[in-house]
């Protein structure tokens, strides 16, 4: 979330790159979340040349930033 939240949108293979997990744990996370109405999903594309898309919603982003209170309550800050 904290990487969507800072971009338009972000690809799978960018996503997965950067958190550094396998593309199932991936995978079932961004399931999670697009479930949960967090993040949208936008696929191109077909077989090889084919690209997943993930933008994060509003309600997203509001849970994101209720998720960082919280843990900046936890942690002692302001």
């Amino acid at each position: 979330m904290a990487l969507l939240s800072n971009a338009s949108s972000a690809t799978f293979p960018f996503l997965r790159d950067h958190l550094q997990i396998s593309d199932s744990d991936l995978s079932k996370q961004m399931a999670a979340l697009e479930k949960a109405g967090y993040v949208s999903v936008a696929k191109t594309g077909r077989g090889r040349g084919a690209t997943t898309s993930y933008r994060i919603t509003r309600a997203g982003k509001a849970a994101y930033a209720r998720h960082r209170k919280a843990l900046t309550a936890i942690l002692g800050g302001s």
